[in-house]
């Protein structure tokens, strides 16, 4: 009986530090804007965040066996309710994939969850949503059509990709495992395998409140991670890449390495507020998500694919089939508060997914170094970011 309470002590130990894992603000990293309760997309009420991570095995890559790091996210805009929002999207480079999206511009609304995964997961995870609707009957109609959401990042550095190892079963787990609150963050879902600006990267998120008139909004955002050359890594406006350029190198032995150029990898970003935006105005918010991604250090590389999606959750009667309907919309001249919250939001969401992201070893040795935090710190105050 004593081995087994002192077993779940430990384990009772292990799961509360998994819970307090520091985020950026934790660790003294300066930020500008007012982050919401959670500073995470679910602060916008509504929207609810699942994940699905897969984690096996050691040493020289297995096809089909492994090592495996990788996985899936799911966003549920209303959470488990169907009912469309306004949305867009826009591409910075695109050399990646987000399925779904010629129709989000034809029809201005977001119909579906927006799953997150591995390249070569994409179409087991599009199959899968629609089946999960079929169980879940998210159409009430007898007679439907739907184009799931599905965007990608590559993991195949750390992960047996071509292993096929994201399943129908991990695309169900991630939306019904979704829920509002506390996110985790950095090596977990669609994150689990990424790498960032020369460091281990993942999923981050982080929100901010802002004042427009008598009205108070919210702007979150979700990260998947997976961008940049290292020596252009820069955290609070401090060259922190340069700074770190001999430390913590990422260890890159076997394929696919030789096709690898610096900065190559993806970033895919989800952009959610309660403000009143239409879908025409939701494309301005998502051509601000790259200068988020500038400011930490992203340039948009040749090898990389940057694209991003903003949906808003006001107007809930806004999506009719044959019924006409009044909307809310926020006025041209009120809207830069939004992408001034979208810009720190998404700066901050990148960090978070450094800071939480914890060091990998993944195929054939592999291994992607965590972000040293007492290290960053020490450049920060060395540039006197901090004190």
């Amino acid at each position: 009986m004593k081995i087994l309470h002192l077993f779940c002590l430990l384990l009772c130990f292990q799961l509360s530090s998994q819970a307090q894992k520091p985020r950026a603000r934790d660790i003294g990293i300066p930020f500008d804007g007012t982050p919401g309760t959670f500073n995470a997309i679910t602060d916008v009420k509504g929207v609810e965040v699942g994940y699905s991570t897969i984690i096996s095995g050691e040493g020289k890559n297995v096809l089909g066996k492994g090592p495996v790091r990788t996985g899936v996210t799911a966003i549920l805009p209303r959470g488990r309710t169907n009912n469309p929002v306004f949305a867009n999207w826009y591409s910075l480079n695109g050399n990646g994939e987000m399925t779904g999206t010629t129709w989000i511009t034809e029809s201005g609304f977001l119909e579906t969850p927006i799953m997150i995964t591995n390249t070569n997961s994409v179409g087991v995870v599009r199959d899968a949503v629609l089946k999960w609707f079929v169980e879940k009957h998210w159409y009430k109609e007898n007679f439907w059509y739907t184009y799931p959401v599905v965007a990608e990042t590559y993991d195949g550095f750390l992960n047996d990709i071509y292993g096929f190892h994201v399943k129908e079963s991990n695309a169900y787990e991630a939306l019904n495992t979704a829920a509002t609150g506390k996110l985790k963050e950095g090596n977990v879902g669609g994150g689990t395998g990424m790498m960032c600006l020369g460091f281990k990267g993942g999923t981050g998120t982080s929100s901010r409140v802002v004042k427009v008139r008598d009205s108070t909004y919210t702007v979150g955002v979700l990260v998947q991670s997976n961008f940049g050359a290292k020596r252009n890594l820069t955290i609070a406006g401090v060259p922190v890449g340069v700074e770190l350029k001999d430390t913590l190198n990422s260890v890159l032995k076997a394929p696919p390495i030789h096709y690898r150029q610096e900065g190559d990898g993806s970033i895919i970003v989800v952009v959610a507020t309660d403000a009143p935006l239409l879908p025409h105005q939701l494309k301005r918010i998502a051509a601000r998500v790259p200068i988020g991604v500038g400011k930490v250090g992203g340039r948009g590389e040749n090898g990389s694919g940057d694209i991003f999606i903003a949906f808003s959750t006001a107007n809930p009667n806004a999506f009719q089939r044959t019924s006409f309907t009044k909307v809310t919309e926020l006025p041209n001249d009120l809207i830069n508060p939004l992408f001034e919250a979208t810009v720190q939001a998404v700066e901050e969401a990148i960090i978070n997914a450094m800071v939480a992201a914890e060091t990998t070893e993944g195929i054939n040795g592999n291994k992607s170094y965590a972000l040293p935090h007492k290290l960053v710190m020490d450049v920060l105050k060395k540039y006197n970011r901090v004190k």
